[in-house]
């Protein structure tokens, strides 16, 4: 049996709270970890930057960081000396007792009571940052901090930046002292469970469940659903989770032993079909009909986006949806030569100004505007002019000429076995246009783009910043390009001009 390690930090006691059988993996078997995405490491260094931020509330206090994060046990001990100097503020306070530990973000001494303030990059006080508090508490009282309140801090979606950050209307902050003393009894409760599950010889057995992404996606899930075949009851699209499960728990996994008593839209059956008797649906005569709809001249359009949870530009919120580049291919008729435009911000400033200039440019005062899954776009377009009322008529001139590839394949006018129940471009090239692929690009998908641009806002190396900058166009130009190939395919199919 492995050396036993039934230490607690708040981050594996949430883990625990999630499934044991993950805090065992974690303990005794990390390296079955799946690996993390650049998006997923945005999302730390978001947490990071958003805690930091937040001290400027209490400014000029005591950090009690560690040098690095595998040094935690330096924080009790600077924490500890920080409270005999009657610190007044205190970042990253640290404390343990009885083989569990916490940090706090912020720890504030008033009138000789302490205050605790944990910041979130969320928006919202979530049951999961309830019990991370309920947890904290528990640590804290356990190490004989007396803490008069608990707060949990959090971004206000109503505030709209100026000029400057406030930040005391940027930050809520929100008691939870009630809520957390209602936990104590169950955090006390489950920290036995925990050590009961890590002092195990072997892994718990628990199988894959609605625990698995709830409330955080879990990163042992690689290892956990191993075993799951492709066209599984979890690719039908859908179909709820929770029915998922239920019959998986009954034995059934595969598509191919899909109750037939089970009631299903007609997309899901076409789907159902395309696994049990390897059939596709391609049904020209409405496929002929969405493509009248169509007219040149066409310009196949793509956004990008980041979400920086602090706004970063004037007239901008927490988490609104920034347009940063966008791709353009157009064809002024069938016979026409292809041609490409782009637009991607220097990362230095608000840029979305110079987008919305080029894009009435590139997109002329006529012609059909094709996007994939036009809700984005034309939300996206309806924000802008929201935000730059004198571009108001132009662009909503444009949300009007906007037309939805997406539909053929969300109402599965086209659909084979291959696209595995997805409607997603990232499925349906490669069934379309397997010549065309984005396995092969640095970026390959939004969640990493998005990534890529918010890190290329912070960054200095100019070679990093170049290479970034090619990939997000690479990226991008193939979001397009995949439209006019896939466009093609359907025309060639029914052997329809537009």
């Amino acid at each position: 049996m492995k050396k036993i390690n039934k230490f607690l930090s708040k981050s594996t006691f949430i883990r625990g709270c999630q499934c044991v059988k993950s805090l065992w993996l974690h303990k005794y078997k990390p390296e079955l970890r799946d690996e993390i995405s650049d998006a997923q490491e945005a999302i730390f260094q978001r947490g990071t930057d958003v805690g930091r931020l937040a001290r400027n509330l209490f400014p000029s206090g005591y950090d009690a960081s560690p040098d690095d994060y595998s040094k935690f046990f330096q924080s009790i001990g600077k924490t500890r000396i920080a409270i005999e100097n009657d610190e007044k503020i205190i970042y990253e306070a640290a404390f343990t007792s009885n083989g569990l530990s916490a940090a706090i973000d912020i720890l504030v001494k008033k009138n000789g009571k302490w205050f605790g303030y944990e910041v979130k990059s969320s928006t919202s006080v979530s049951e999961t940052y309830l019990l991370d508090a309920a947890f904290q508490y528990f640590v804290i009282k356990s190490s004989s901090i007396d803490l008069q309140n608990i707060f949990i801090v959090y971004l206000n979606t109503e505030y709209i930046r100026h000029n400057t950050l406030d930040l005391k209307k940027l930050f809520n902050a929100q008691s939870v002292k009630k809520e957390v003393l209602s936990k104590q009894s169950f955090v006390k409760k489950s920290i036995e469970n925990m050590h009961r599950t890590l002092c195990m010889p072997t892994m718990p057995e628990i199988n894959i469940g609605l625990h698995c992404s709830n409330p955080y996606p879990c990163d042992f899930q690689g290892y956990c659903w191993r075993k799951i075949p492709e066209n599984s009851i979890f690719e039908l699209t859908r179909f709820p989770q929770k029915k998922m499960f239920d019959l998986f728990n009954q034995g059934v996994v595969s598509l191919k032993k899909f109750p037939a008593s089970v009631k299903l839209s007609k997309n899901q059956i076409i789907q159902i079909d395309g696994i049990k008797k390897n059939k596709s649906n391609i049904d020209i005569p409405a496929l002929k009909i969405f493509l009248t709809t169509l007219s040149y001249p066409l310009y196949f359009f793509d956004f990008e986006t980041f979400m920086p949870a602090v706004p970063l530009y004037k007239n901008s919120r927490p988490y609104q949806q920034i347009p940063f580049q966008y791709s353009l291919h157009y064809k002024k008729s069938d016979k026409s030569i292809l041609q490409h435009r782009a637009f991607l911000g220097d990362g230095q400033s608000d840029p979305r100004e110079a987008l919305i200039r080029q894009f009435i440019k590139d997109t002329g005062k006529e012609g059909d505007i094709i996007v994939y899954n036009q809700s984005f776009e034309k939300t996206r377009l309806a924000e802008l002019a929201r935000d730059f009322p004198k571009y108001k008529k132009q662009l909503n001139n444009r949300i009007k000429r906007i037309k939805d590839l997406l539909v053929p394949f969300q109402q599965k006018l086209y659909y084979t076995p291959s696209m595995n129940g997805s409607a997603s471009i990232k499925s349906v090239l490669p069934a379309l246009v397997p010549s065309l692929s984005y396995k092969n690009l640095d970026i390959g998908n939004g969640g990493d783009a998005m990534a890529a641009y918010q890190n290329m806002v912070y960054e200095t190396n100019k070679k990093i910043i170049d290479e970034t900058r090619n990939a997000l166009l690479k990226y991008c130009h193939l979001d397009t390009l995949a439209m006019v190939k896939i466009l093609e395919k359907l025309m060639k199919i029914t052997r329809h001009q537009i």
